[in-house]
């Protein structure tokens, strides 16, 4: 890799790690400046965009994330990535796991996440991102799914 491109992985490296820590600090803001303007996150069958972090976010579980190095590829300015999640829910300790599927754009500000895609590893060998496992979860309010 010449230096542009380990500059670049270890930006996108940095802002994995910041939407881990400020997911496991609850931290709605902190989570919402990882997006670019127009970035969604999907789970459970439905898209969702940062203006329906906050409510997302309440119904959710707090816990601590745990996030493997992500694998990247870099084309200028775009790049798609996989990172391996693990969630410990912090009243009872059940636990998540899976990985997100990623794109990023780079903006203004840096580095930033456009597309954020969550699949769970299921009991039973599947794997999916279609079955909501809280039916608490609010439905998106904007137009992104």
């Amino acid at each position: 890799m010449d230096s542009n491109t380990i500059a670049d992985v270890i930006e996108i490296q940095q802002l994995l790690a910041r939407y881990a820590v400020r997911m496991t600090q609850h931290d709605v803001e902190g989570v919402v400046g990882v997006f670019a303007p127009g970035g969604t996150y999907s789970a459970f069958g439905d898209i969702y965009d940062t203006t329906d972090f906050p409510l997302l976010m309440d119904a959710a579980p707090r816990g601590h994330y745990t996030t493997g190095i992500p694998l990247l590829e870099i084309d200028g300015d775009t790049a798609t990535g996989v990172q391996t999640l693990s969630f410990v829910a912090q009243t009872d300790h059940a636990m998540r796991i899976g990985y997100y599927t990623d794109t990023y754009t780079r903006t203004t500000d840096g580095w930033r996440l456009q597309t954020r895609a969550m699949t769970f590893l299921r009991r039973d060998g599947s794997q999916n991102s279609g079955k909501a496992h809280d039916p608490l979860r609010p439905a998106p309010t904007s137009s992104a799914s």
